[in-house]
């Protein structure tokens, strides 16, 4: 009877450990690729590459000066509008000189219209004194303007050589290759001594110390998940998985169907919503690599 008592108390024991078993089908919450944000950078003025010191591969900072495109056309088209513009200012220096002769003129005027003021109210001036004063200062003013109506298309053109030497000066300024982002060249697209043109890629960069892993989970799946949570991310390594600490940075607003690549042809009509994780990369992440995704609250390892 004892024996029996022992042979039915471990059937029961292993039916238990099956079923608590059943209860963790030992599949991840989400599986997904290792993404990165890539920037391909461009040309932004058209000519000859002088330097681009890139090599794929390379770690470069924000704002490292990588090379710049011939700028010697630019130079002297910018020499060609300084000497246009001193020949027109040399021409209006005359109605320059008018100018400031009235407006010396008109200035003397006004002190003497104040005077004359002050006379009056001392009962030592007349009203026609006062008049003969405003009208000289009326006709000063009349002849001021006159000359600067004469001198407008003048100085219009001086305006319009100083916008286009400032548009110069962008040109100049933008034939310099600057890297936007602290990153990895993954891709280069041009060499030194090339011809390029604005708009033609020159280097792709991605910052691979931060990965981005995308996954799918089910809608029943979303009451576990919020952003901020740390969750455990896994890549195959030799004959195990390595493990690494991940944060939910995103969570899809909108249900889509499942990416054909991820399920099976069942699993793909059904709608989940994607969700993004930033994952601190030791050197062994890449892009696109698959990963799974465990939720710590429920992460079986």
């Amino acid at each position: 009877m004892k024996r029996h008592y022992i042979y039915y108390l471990g059937i029961s024991f292993g039916l238990l450990t099956l079923s608590s078993c059943s209860n963790s089908n030992g599949k991840a919450d989400g599986y997904g690729n290792f993404e990165a944000t890539e920037i391909t950078v461009s040309a932004e003025n058209n000519g000859k590459i002088m330097t681009f010191n890139v090599q794929e591969g390379d770690a470069l900072k924000k704002d490292a000066f990588i090379g710049y495109i011939d700028t010697i056309p630019l130079a002297l088209k910018r020499e060609q509008l300084l000497v246009s513009k001193d020949v027109i200012s040399s021409k209006s220096q005359g109605v320059l000189s008018q100018i400031a002769v009235l407006n010396a003129k008109l200035k003397t005027a006004n002190i003497h219209k104040i005077r004359t003021e002050n006379l009056i109210r001392d009962k030592a001036g007349t009203q026609k004194q006062l008049d003969d004063v405003q009208g000289e200062i009326d006709v000063l003013k009349q002849q001021v303007r006159s000359v600067e109506i004469q001198n407008a298309p003048v100085v219009n053109e001086l305006k319009n050589l100083d916008v286009q030497l400032k548009q110069i000066d962008d040109q100049i300024d933008k034939c310099k290759i600057i890297n936007p982002i602290n990153g990895t060249v993954l891709t280069k697209y041009a060499e030194p001594s090339e011809i390029t043109a604005f708009g033609k890629p020159l280097y792709k960069i991605a910052d691979l110390e931060n990965m981005e892993l995308r996954v799918f989970i089910s809608e029943t799946q979303l009451a576990n998940l919020k952003i901020g949570e740390s969750v455990t991310v896994k890549i195959d390594s030799n004959d195990t998985m390595r493990d690494y600490e991940g944060t939910v940075i995103w969570i899809a607003s909108e249900a889509e169907f499942t990416p054909k690549i991820i399920q099976t042809k069942e699993e793909r009509i059904a709608l989940v919503y994607a969700v993004k994780i930033t994952v601190k990369n030791d050197g062994s992440l890449k892009i696109g690599m698959p990963a799974e995704m465990w939720l710590n609250n429920s992460n079986n390892n």
